[in-house]
């Protein structure tokens, strides 16, 4: 038996960068709103909007989210023993969650365990559309253990929430 490799995703709202026209945008959520309600996939239009929105240069200045993703991530990654790690976004930024699996497959990944910041119950992203990902990447990589690490343990949630207030009511 082959010991497997190891991969985490860390999947992060997303935010819209400054610079961004908010046209753009606006008609991206239109055209989504419109696919989802005719229960279609997406079309070339929509497909070329989002990318064009998640690839819109970025700095810690144009678009805090990403850089404050990347610092959990920063911080996260030394606790997790070796293991291959990426970042990914639910929309407006890159990479995508397809895309972060497919590169820790190409680096070697043969089980991948996907992680959200987003751990409030009810949320369409992380109770709806990782999940729907996540299951059409299972059928698309077959080979490779796919995880969803939902939902979270609300106790271990309010444990946290406790500590910083304890923090700031010091």
């Amino acid at each position: 038996m082959t010991a497997s490799t190891r991969g985490v995703i860390l999947v992060g709202h997303g935010g819209i960068p400054k610079g961004c026209p908010q046209e753009l945008v606006t008609k991206l959520k239109r055209l989504e709103a419109q696919r989802r309600a005719a229960k279609l996939p997406p079309s070339a239009e929509e497909l070329e909007l989002d990318t064009k929105i998640r690839r819109w240069p970025r700095t810690a200045e144009t678009d805090p989210y990403q850089a404050g993703l990347e610092a959990v991530g920063a911080m996260l990654r030394p606790h997790l023993n070796g293991d291959l790690f990426a970042l990914a976004y639910n929309e407006f930024c890159a990479p995508t969650l397809e895309d972060a699996v497919e590169g820790l497959i190409g680096q070697g990944a043969t089980s991948i365990t996907v992680l959200t910041t987003m751990f409030t119950p009810g949320g369409s992203h992380s109770e709806v559309e990782i999940p729907e990902i996540v299951d059409h990447l299972r059928l698309q990589y077959p080979k490779v253990e796919l995880r969803y690490a939902w939902p979270f343990d609300l106790q271990l949630i309010a444990k946290t929430l406790t500590e910083q207030l304890r923090r700031f009511n010091e």
